[in-house]
Protein backbone atom coordinates (compact mmCIF):
# COMPACT_ATOMS: atom_id res chain seq x y z
CA UNK A 1 0.00 0.00 0.00
CA UNK A 2 1.41 3.30 -0.82
CA UNK A 3 0.12 6.40 0.84
CA UNK A 4 0.58 10.03 -0.33
CA UNK A 5 0.14 12.64 2.14
CA UNK A 6 0.39 16.42 1.83
CA UNK A 7 2.23 17.77 5.38
CA UNK A 8 1.50 20.63 4.02
CA UNK A 9 -2.49 20.79 3.65
CA UNK A 10 -5.13 22.13 6.31
CA UNK A 11 -6.53 18.75 6.08
CA UNK A 12 -5.39 17.12 9.52
CA UNK A 13 -2.69 14.31 8.69
CA UNK A 14 -5.05 11.40 10.73
CA UNK A 15 -7.67 12.83 8.37
CA UNK A 16 -5.59 12.25 5.05
CA UNK A 17 -4.52 9.02 6.63
CA UNK A 18 -8.20 7.55 6.74
CA UNK A 19 -9.53 9.02 4.10
CA UNK A 20 -6.40 7.55 1.57
CA UNK A 21 -7.23 3.89 3.68
CA UNK A 22 -10.74 4.18 2.73
CA UNK A 23 -9.55 5.01 -0.89
CA UNK A 24 -7.67 2.41 -1.22
CA UNK A 25 -10.16 -0.31 0.14
CA UNK A 26 -12.83 0.88 -2.37
CA UNK A 27 -10.29 1.15 -5.16
CA UNK A 28 -9.32 -2.80 -4.35
CA UNK A 29 -6.04 -1.96 -3.54
CA UNK A 30 -7.20 -3.69 0.15
CA UNK A 31 -9.20 -6.33 0.46
CA UNK A 32 -11.45 -7.08 3.31
CA UNK A 33 -9.21 -8.67 5.99
CA UNK A 34 -5.51 -7.72 4.74
CA UNK A 35 -3.11 -6.95 7.16
CA UNK A 36 -2.16 -2.91 7.82
CA UNK A 37 0.98 -2.01 8.55
CA UNK A 38 1.56 -1.43 12.27
CA UNK A 39 1.46 2.31 13.35
CA UNK A 40 4.68 2.30 14.42
CA UNK A 41 5.92 0.86 10.80
CA UNK A 42 3.36 3.68 8.60
CA UNK A 43 4.18 6.28 10.94
CA UNK A 44 8.75 5.73 10.19
CA UNK A 45 7.15 5.28 6.42
CA UNK A 46 5.18 8.87 6.68
CA UNK A 47 8.23 10.15 8.74
CA UNK A 48 5.17 11.46 11.68
CA UNK A 49 3.98 10.52 14.91
CA UNK A 50 2.82 7.42 15.93
CA UNK A 51 0.07 8.67 17.60
CA UNK A 52 -1.26 10.02 14.49
CA UNK A 53 -1.42 7.02 13.06
CA UNK A 54 -2.62 5.73 16.31
CA UNK A 55 -5.88 8.52 15.53
CA UNK A 56 -6.32 7.94 11.89
CA UNK A 57 -6.75 3.63 12.61
CA UNK A 58 -9.15 4.51 15.92
CA UNK A 59 -11.45 6.63 13.70
CA UNK A 60 -11.49 3.99 11.28
CA UNK A 61 -12.04 1.32 13.88
CA UNK A 62 -15.22 3.52 14.80
CA UNK A 63 -15.90 3.70 11.72
CA UNK A 64 -16.08 -0.28 11.48
CA UNK A 65 -13.66 0.06 8.46
CA UNK A 66 -10.79 -2.03 10.33
CA UNK A 67 -9.93 -4.12 13.06
CA UNK A 68 -7.74 -3.74 15.62
CA UNK A 69 -6.49 -7.07 17.53
CA UNK A 70 -3.66 -6.50 20.15
CA UNK A 71 -2.29 -9.58 18.58
CA UNK A 72 -2.16 -9.52 14.98
CA UNK A 73 -2.54 -5.85 14.31
CA UNK A 74 -4.86 -4.03 12.18
CA UNK A 75 -6.49 -5.42 9.51
CA UNK A 76 -9.43 -4.14 7.03
CA UNK A 77 -12.66 -5.36 8.34
CA UNK A 78 -13.85 -8.80 6.92
CA UNK A 79 -17.43 -6.96 6.05
CA UNK A 80 -16.02 -3.96 4.55
CA UNK A 81 -18.29 -3.58 1.21
CA UNK A 82 -20.91 -5.64 2.88
CA UNK A 83 -24.49 -3.97 3.94
CA UNK A 84 -24.32 -3.91 7.91
CA UNK A 85 -25.98 -2.42 10.65
CA UNK A 86 -23.05 -0.95 11.59
CA UNK A 87 -22.97 0.84 7.90
CA UNK A 88 -26.46 1.35 7.90
CA UNK A 89 -25.64 3.40 11.56
CA UNK A 90 -23.01 5.54 9.60
CA UNK A 91 -25.15 6.48 6.57
CA UNK A 92 -26.38 8.91 8.19
CA UNK A 93 -22.79 10.65 8.94
CA UNK A 94 -21.92 9.96 5.46
CA UNK A 95 -25.22 11.54 3.68
CA UNK A 96 -24.54 15.12 6.00
CA UNK A 97 -20.64 14.98 4.77
CA UNK A 98 -21.66 13.91 0.95
CA UNK A 99 -24.69 16.94 0.92
CA UNK A 100 -22.36 19.30 2.15
CA UNK A 101 -19.62 18.58 -0.66
CA UNK A 102 -22.74 18.89 -3.27
CA UNK A 103 -23.56 22.01 -1.52
CA UNK A 104 -20.38 23.30 -2.38
CA UNK A 105 -20.01 22.24 -5.80
CA UNK A 106 -23.06 24.13 -6.56
CA UNK A 107 -22.19 27.03 -4.67
CA UNK A 108 -19.39 27.04 -6.66
CA UNK A 109 -21.01 27.33 -9.72
CA UNK A 110 -19.93 23.31 -10.69
CA UNK A 111 -22.00 22.07 -13.55
CA UNK A 112 -24.57 19.69 -12.51
CA UNK A 113 -24.11 17.63 -15.55
CA UNK A 114 -20.48 17.23 -14.06
CA UNK A 115 -21.15 16.72 -11.07
CA UNK A 116 -23.29 13.60 -11.82
CA UNK A 117 -20.88 12.21 -14.47
CA UNK A 118 -17.91 12.59 -11.55
CA UNK A 119 -19.89 10.67 -9.14
CA UNK A 120 -21.42 8.11 -11.57
CA UNK A 121 -17.82 7.20 -12.63
CA UNK A 122 -16.18 7.08 -9.49
CA UNK A 123 -18.79 4.51 -8.62
CA UNK A 124 -18.14 2.50 -11.33
CA UNK A 125 -14.35 2.38 -11.09
CA UNK A 126 -14.52 0.82 -7.26
CA UNK A 127 -14.48 -2.75 -7.75
CA UNK A 128 -16.15 -5.67 -5.97
CA UNK A 129 -19.41 -3.18 -5.44
CA UNK A 130 -22.52 -4.58 -4.24
CA UNK A 131 -25.42 -2.79 -5.30
CA UNK A 132 -27.24 -6.06 -5.30
CA UNK A 133 -28.63 -6.37 -1.70
CA UNK A 134 -27.08 -9.84 -1.78
CA UNK A 135 -24.29 -9.27 0.18
CA UNK A 136 -22.40 -10.54 -2.62
CA UNK A 137 -20.14 -8.78 -5.10
CA UNK A 138 -21.73 -8.86 -9.20
CA UNK A 139 -20.00 -11.67 -10.89
CA UNK A 140 -19.81 -9.93 -14.31
CA UNK A 141 -16.54 -8.33 -14.54
CA UNK A 142 -16.27 -4.85 -13.80
CA UNK A 143 -16.16 -2.92 -17.10
CA UNK A 144 -12.71 -1.54 -18.00
CA UNK A 145 -11.09 -4.31 -16.01
CA UNK A 146 -8.70 -7.24 -17.30
CA UNK A 147 -9.20 -10.87 -16.21
CA UNK A 148 -7.02 -13.60 -16.76
CA UNK A 149 -8.40 -17.31 -18.47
Amino acid sequence: MHLLIDLDSETPIYQQIRDRMVEAIADGQLAAGAALPSTRQLAVDLAINFHTVNKAYDLLRREGIIRINRKSGAVVHPDVKQPTAEAEAAAADWRRRARTLLAEADVRGLPRQDVQNFVRTTLDRFPGRDDTGTGRPPTAPHPGTATTA
